[in-house]
């Protein structure tokens, strides 16, 4: 079993990461070591390296390989750094192979975040639009990494503190399960 896991875990950064221009090899040579199945419910083990979200803990999933690696690489990880994952356990693995300070987040409620000054925030889960809390907790040089999503598919963004404030880019359309607490507002329709 454990010889499976390993040539899935190869084929997943063959066929989801590398495919999809991650081009960093540290993410590589970190996702070909890390077994993403010991991070999710035993009985969805055997999905771990599906192209699917995979359920961790109630309502909270890791991100498909494809959106974990892609936004992993815009954040540019660098050791040394201090890190913020939030329901995020692959994410914050793969950092600490990296060599980042991470602090892991999983709470009840995900936007009164610990702490501030992180040069880096990931978060595995869609949520409509990031929290002011997680942009004030940015160092400056600091960047968040997240899915937006209001609709069927989302967005991948990097938002950057710089000394004028903090900026948005959109990376990458992706799909990701919204985060308890950061769905959309029901609007009224006619």
């Amino acid at each position: 079993m454990a010889s499976d896991f390993a040539a899935a875990r190869l084929n997943m950064v063959e066929s989801q990461v590398r495919t999809n221009d991650v081009t960093d090899v540290r993410l590589h040579d970190a996702m070909r070591a890390i077994p993403r199945e010991s991070l999710v419910l035993a009985d969805k083990a055997y999905q771990a390296y599906a192209d699917a979200a995979v359920e961790y803990a109630p309502d909270r999933y890791l991100l498909r390989p494809r959106e974990v690696s892609k936004l992993l690489q815009a954040l540019k990880p660098m050791a040394g750094e201090r890190a913020l994952a939030i329901a995020a356990p692959y994410a914050a693995t793969v950092l600490e192979t990296l060599g980042l300070s991470v602090e892991r987040f999983d709470a009840e409620d995900l936007s009164a975040i610990p702490g501030a000054n992180y040069d880096l925030i990931i978060v595995e889960g869609a949520v409509t639009r990031a929290p002011d809390s997680w942009l004030a907790a940015l160092s400056l040089g600091g960047r968040l990494g997240v899915i937006e999503r209001e609709g069927p598919t989302g967005k991948a963004a990097l938002y950057t503190r710089a000394e004028d404030g903090v900026g948005r880019r959109t990376l990458f359309d992706a799909m990701a399960p919204v985060l308890k607490g950061f769905e959309p507002a029901e609007g009224f329709a006619f």
